[in-house]
């Protein structure tokens, strides 16, 4: 069997803990066998091709690897509480206006104030929150 069969077998080899363990860097060793196997079809020798693994998954690891790993640590941004509420949709449940109301908000009753005081909400209108204050909401 050519060399070049060899390393996908080890590429592939490699994918396998690669899914299991969710560990990125059989990911990188994977592509440096990849990499070697494009070597090896191309003639390399078996020095070459070691050389061309151990580059090649270096540096992955050396330079994707942390970037990985920061995008890791990093994640969406998850807001919980009243910052949750903000910009989300509500029902008119009793008419809302610069004095007050209530509206139903993810499934809740919420005490409820136009943002502009001049402005009128019937119930069964759909309005936004716009900030929380207190137990009072602000709608438009």
């Amino acid at each position: 069997m050519d060399s070049w069969v060899w390393w996908l077998l080890v590429a592939v080899g490699l994918g396998i803990p690669l899914v299991i363990t969710a560990m990125p860097e059989f990911g990188m060793f994977g592509v440096g066998a990849l990499a070697t196997a494009a070597a090896a079809g191309l003639g390399a020798n078996v020095v070459t091709q070691f050389i061309v693994f151990v580059a090649v998954s270096v540096a992955l690891l050396v330079v994707v690897r942390p970037i990985a790993y920061r995008h890791l640590k990093q994640g969406p941004p998850v807001r919980m509480g009243i910052d949750a509420l903000k910009g989300a949709s509500a029902v008119v449940q009793e008419r809302v206006d610069g004095e007050g109301g209530r509206i139903k908000l993810n499934g809740e009753i919420w005490s409820a104030r136009a943002l502009n005081p001049g402005t009128t909400y019937e119930p069964g209108q759909h309005v936004d929150v716009v900030e929380i204050e207190g137990a009072t909401a602000l709608v438009v």
